[in-house]
């Protein structure tokens, strides 16, 4: 049933195949967003928003900055309520649970925890330290767990940096850490927010391969990849949410939503789409061409 001012995206922009995807057996839901509406300084941030995410999927988060990602993800994560509508993640309505024991869970990585890191803390040690939610070892680590760090860190084409001291690696090498960390404790959902940030052409590359190669194992959590930019969205990548403005201009399988119809409402300027092995890049369309 709709609400007053509820707004439906139009089926043809992913809702049909979210919903039919919503009705197949077997598929439990990750992420249930229902008109979620939350708002600052009179502004409205989250307007109406809609989401479902459900295990075997991996989301691309895509919008221009100020477009509500963020807000979205501190929804997700329970650090801010929403003034109208639902949250529940992981099988747990937000209200009825304990959010400390519920963020254990769910990893979440971003260019800002960098900075919480001690500089001599060695790659390796750091990599562990994720099981206790720290950012570095205090004791010596037991050799099961050094052993499942250096597997992570290998599936992510970290592990030739796992005796160094971190203030020694790259900057791409040290997100590939984080991610690392973050999987020490198994989550069942992992939230990577913009991760290539201040990375070169081939650190980015070499990020995105290594979460790739992480998506395509058996046991990888539900990923939920956050960006403004379009062609860090790799094929492993099943799913996409376009926001614009705090409101859902598009969501579903990504093929069908990554077309230049859609990605222009969402950047507000007419963009020309180019697909190369699996990925789209855009290009400003020229005045008076088609954007595709």
């Amino acid at each position: 049933m709709e609400t007053a001012g509820e707004q439906r995206v139009p089926e043809q922009a992913g809702g049909g195949v979210r919903e039919a995807a919503a009705r197949r057996p077997g598929k439990e839901v990750v992420i249930d967003v229902r008109g979620v509406v939350w708002e600052r300084d009179g502004r409205r941030i989250l307007d109406h928003v809609d989401w479902t995410v459900r295990q075997g999927e991996h989301w691309a988060l895509l919008g221009r900055n100020g477009s509500g990602k963020t807000t979205l993800l501190s929804m997700i994560t329970g650090y801010i309520w929403p003034m109208r509508g639902r949250v529940s993640v992981l099988g747990h309505r937000y209200g009825t649970v304990d959010l400390r024991e519920l963020r254990r869970r769910i990893g979440w990585v971003s260019s800002a925890l960098q900075e919480r890191v001690h500089p001599r803390e060695v790659a390796g040690n750091l990599v562990v330290s994720g099981l206790h939610a720290a950012t570095g070892l205090f004791r010596p680590a037991a050799p099961e767990h050094k052993a499942k760090a250096l597997e992570i860190m290998e599936t992510l084409g970290c592990a030739h940096v796992a005796r160094r001291e971190y203030r020694t690696c790259s900057h791409g090498e040290k997100q590939m850490l984080l991610i690392a960390r973050a999987l020490m404790a198994s989550p069942e959902l992992l939230i990577l927010d913009e991760p290539c940030t201040g990375l070169d052409f081939v650190a980015r590359q070499g990020l995105l391969d290594g979460v790739a190669a992480l998506a395509r194992r058996a046991d990888a959590p539900t990923i939920l990849y956050v960006t403004h930019h379009v062609e860090e969205i790799f094929p492993e990548l099943t799913h996409a949410l376009l926001l614009r403005d705090g409101r859902v201009v598009a969501r579903g399988l990504a093929r069908e939503v990554l077309t230049a119809e859609r990605l222009s409402d969402m950047y507000g300027v007419p963009v020309t789409v180019h697909r190369h092995y699996g990925r789209t890049w855009l290009t400003l369309a020229e005045p008076g061409l088609p954007g595709e």
